[in-house]
């Protein structure tokens, strides 16, 4: 009995990860398609939204509920895969860190494939990031928490805008975060080569920025590594499995997210490449209103988490929300898919000249449309095979060793 107990609540939480981890793609998805997947090939002049004030609430929407959140879950989802993978091998008595390293190199050529169509993908950066966590993975979980702490208040940004101001030459690139803010002018991608030529140069030019600039956004992504993996060794998702500690957790999240967006709003507003360059005179407001939004940012992540977590133990909910679990079980396929699919949108050598008039709304709900599509080709994959296409290449690719694909009939 206690072993079917115990059978049942580890498949639980198996679904629970998947589920969350296809429910944070959703998000990812849509925000890519509201920033036209890095191309950029469309002229705004050309748009004739057919809903101009939807548009707005929508743009809204994406920068103050999606952008960044979403894609907090995943890669904190990605840390806690590290420790599962790892301890599982473990109590089989197997040392699986020389054989993550070789997955992770996998990974990252994966990723590099997957930028000759999106140069904003981060299963590049996941993969070294990755081979970094096998480093610290017998660090006692004080000091994981601890770096995780000093990416998280900005430590890297403050030493950089530190030694900006202090020679006084702008030594960081503030194209940083053009994706979310300003497009950048289009460039000539007329063909798939010139997009891949973009892809490797611009393009990583600029995603490099984005990530260890001055939004330091890859920081952040290295920090929820770390908290995914010591929520793994404490087991985050076992402990707090009681409604009471969930609803805890999400109030606390809530609460911290509405009060550190309170203290924001009492500074003003920041000029991003004054600060960049070390030529203001108040870079202590900027750089504390910029961990201040960090922060938020992860916070609501938190909230996220811990509200689907929630709903998830409703047994009303529980039902529709197992619905992304395909969805989470074949993400990196599916996410490598969407980058795919988002060239061929937006890129003018493909079908962006169909697609350049259509407004934020539309756009948006392509995406949805697009996600569904997945969603529903997950389900009907997995029902016939054990894993994801990609899946099952990077497994068969650790292991040197072809994998079953095919789920034996009963």
């Amino acid at each position: 009995m206690d072993r079917n107990k115990t059978f049942s609540t580890v498949l639980n939480r198996i679904t629970l990860l998947d589920a969350l981890r296809g429910f944070s793609l959703l998000g990812v998805i849509l925000m890519h398609m509201l920033q036209q997947y890095s191309v950029f090939s469309f002229s705004p002049e050309l748009s004739r939204p057919l809903f101009p004030e939807m548009d707005e609430t929508i743009r809204w929407i994406g920068s103050n509920v999606i952008m960044g959140r979403f894609i907090n879950i995943f890669a904190f989802l990605f840390g806690l895969s590290f420790f599962i993978q790892l301890d599982r091998s473990a109590k089989k008595g197997i040392d699986f860190r020389s054989r993550f390293i070789w997955r992770m190199l996998i990974m990252l050529v994966i990723g590099l494939i997957g930028n000759m169509f999106y140069s904003g993908e981060i299963i590049s950066l996941y993969a070294v990031f990755g081979a970094i966590l096998v480093l610290l993975y017998r660090a006692k979980s004080w000091v994981l928490i601890a770096i995780a702490a000093l990416l998280l208040i900005g430590t890297p940004r403050i030493l950089q805008v530190s030694y900006a101001s202090y020679v006084k030459t702008e030594q960081i690139d503030q194209q940083s975060d053009q994706r979310q803010s300003v497009a950048p002018a289009p460039v000539d991608k007329s063909t798939f080569l010139n997009s891949v030529k973009h892809n490797f140069t611009r393009g990583l030019e600029g995603k490099l920025n984005y990530q260890f600039g001055l939004f330091g956004r890859g920081y952040i992504t290295f920090a929820l590594f770390l908290l995914g993996l010591v929520a793994g060794r404490i087991g985050f998702f076992e402990r707090v499995q009681p409604t009471r500690r969930v609803a805890s957790l999400f109030a606390l999240f809530v609460i911290s997210a509405v009060s550190i967006s309170y203290i924001s709003g009492l500074f003003p507003n920041l000029n991003y490449r004054s600060l960049a360059s070390g030529q203001t005179d108040d870079i202590f407001s900027g750089l504390t209103l910029m961990t201040l939004n960090d922060l938020k940012v992860v916070a609501i992540s938190g909230a996220i988490i811990t509200g689907f977590m929630l709903l998830h133990q409703h047994p009303f909910f529980n039902r529709y929300l197992d619905v992304f679990s395909p969805y989470g079980r074949m993400s990196l396929t599916n996410y490598e898919l969407q980058s795919v699919i988002g060239c061929l949108i937006f890129s003018m050598w493909a079908f962006g000249p169909f697609f350049e008039t259509w407004g934020t709304t539309e756009l948006f709900i392509l995406g949805i449309v697009i996600y569904i599509a997945q969603l529903l080709w997950s389900r009907y994959w997995l029902k016939r095979y054990l894993y994801g296409p990609l899946e099952w290449f990077l497994r068969s690719a650790t292991y040197l060793k072809i994998q079953p694909l095919r789920k034996k009939k009963q």
